[in-house]
């Protein structure tokens, strides 16, 4: 077979079924490749050999006997530090959580091993999932394979740089302010966030662990668990994998994902939103895009410049509200007290993220129902422009791959276009679509004049993720796909 370390996840399980290479052989050859390559990436902080190489070998015994234990029988594969497997600590990157040894493996990940992959090690994350880089006291920073000058994203940084240096086969990703799709762009691979609610949060660090052991669990409002890959391919199996109700809902409730809406390219009608003054989009990235559009529609895709009818701002301002809510109640009484203290000085005219911030994690109840309102206000009108249009290009964000930040994070900025922006800039785009709960796929269309990949985020209806997932096909196969770092 080719080069196994960039082959898609599919296609190395179709190898190990048909005998070309056994599961004990491919496991071997990441785990070389991660004693070689990680060490400069600190992308995968913790393997559990000994028991992948134990169900490895089980794996090549069940199949020489006939039997498949699933679409990725033998597949190896690694899990974002924010998802308990047996076997390995999950800390989400927090000292504090150093030490944790889950019982149970999270839902998600307890999917993939359903349908026969082995986990051999977990990625990196930054504090509690809390960052567009990914950087903690536990375990360091990671890298970007592409320049490792720069972070590779977050909070799912670990598991696309690893996707990226071709260290694993798979992996899940989770997503609350663009922690799958920022660093799918950063990275130059596939990440799919699913609509809100279709896979199960169960097992994901936040919540804090323990806080219940049985089948009922907290489901985090804007967040969802989904795929990263280097194939559209592998995103698509992935969804069919990983789609289930929460399990104190499965006595009753099934998830049936409607068909694609199009399968060919030229039934497609496209929307395009690529700017804004809200939150400009640098021309490394722009441009990137506008160059991918351009050469759809020479192929004859439908595409025309037309969005919803969201004002930016508002959206963007309901995001904040409900993000900061989130974040607030996972804060410790201490830092939550001296919030209180410090908004009583905060100006009427502060609008910087950090004020934003302080307002919405310490907002009443009343004030969160007002916002939800107004996020079902978007979210309608999202739903009336699907009734036109199936999908809806977009950047994830407004950079390529920043360099590293370690400073206090309302300290950082970004240069777009030449001039200085907040750093929270980075997860407006995201937070575009994940407050309205839908649907996006990343996928790589082409690279910065500095040679970093460069991702488009194609937007689908609510509950609709084959369609942007089949549109993200079809693009790829006139844009190409993945392409490896050198």
């Amino acid at each position: 077979m080719n080069e196994p370390a960039f082959e898609s996840a599919v296609d190395l399980a179709a190898a190990i079924k048909a005998g070309r290479i056994s599961s004990v052989e491919l496991l071997d050859y990441y785990l070389e490749r991660v004693r070689r390559l990680n060490p400069g990436l600190n992308a995968i902080v913790q393997t559990c050999e000994h028991e992948a190489k134990t169900f490895a070998k089980k794996a090549d015994e069940k199949l020489a006997r006939g039997e498949i234990w699933g679409p990725l029988h033998g597949v190896p594969i690694t899990i974002k530090d924010t998802l308990e497997v047996v076997g390995m600590p999950c800390t989400s990157g927090a000292p504090a959580l150093k030490d944790h040894m889950p019982k149970k493996n999270a839902e998600a990940v307890q999917a993939y091993i359903n349908a026969g992959a082995i986990v051999f090690g977990k990625t990196n994350v930054p504090l509690y999932g809390g960052d567009l880089q990914s950087f903690n006291k536990v375990y360091g920073q990671t890298n970007n394979p592409w320049n490792l000058e720069r972070p590779p994203g977050g909070s799912s940084g670990g598991a696309a740089a690893a996707l990226s240096a071709g260290l694993c086969a798979l992996e899940i990703g989770s997503d609350i302010g663009g922690s799958i799709r920022i660093p799918a762009h950063f990275c130059g691979i596939y990440g799919h966030k699913p609509s809100y609610g279709i896979i199960p949060q169960k097992g994901h660090i936040p919540p804090p662990p323990n806080i219940f052991t049985g089948e009922h669990g907290i489901s985090i409002d804007i967040m969802v668990v989904g795929p990263l890959a280097r194939s559209i391919d592998d995103i698509s199996l992935a969804m069919d994998l990983l789609v289930a109700p929460e399990p104190a809902e499965m006595r009753a409730w099934r998830i049936e994902l409607p068909e694609t809406r199009k399968k060919s390219l030229k039934e497609l009608k496209i929307g395009l939103w690529l700017d804004d003054p809200v939150c400009p989009v640098d021309t490394s990235v722009g441009d990137v895009i506008q160059d991918a559009v351009d050469r759809l529609s020479r192929k004859g895709a439908r595409i025309e410049n037309r969005r919803p009818e969201v004002d930016f701002k508002e959206s963007h301002d309901c995001f904040l509200s409900l993000l900061a809510a989130v974040m607030g109640t996972g804060t410790p009484d201490k830092y939550f007290n001296k919030w209180l203290e410090e908004i009583k000085d905060l100006s009427e005219n502060d609008q910087s993220y950090l004020a934003r911030h302080l307002r919405g994690a310490t907002q009443l109840h009343r004030d969160w129902s007002l916002r939800n309102i107004e996020r079902l206000k978007i979210r309608q009108k999202w739903a009336d422009f699907f009734k036109e249009f199936d999908v809806l290009i977009c950047p994830p964000t407004p950079l390529p791959a920043i360099t590293h930040d370690h400073r206090y994070f309302y300290d950082r900025t970004i240069t777009v276009n030449g001039r200085q922006r907040e750093y929270n800039d980075l997860i407006a785009w995201a937070g575009l679509v994940g407050v309205a709960h839908l649907p996006s796929t990343v996928m790589p269309v082409g690279f910065s004049p500095e040679g970093l990949p460069v991702g488009m985020q194609v937007v689908g209806p609510y509950l609709e993720d084959r369609t942007p997932i089949q549109a993200a096909k079809l693009f790829s196969e006139i844009l190409g796909g993945f392409t490896p770092p050198e």
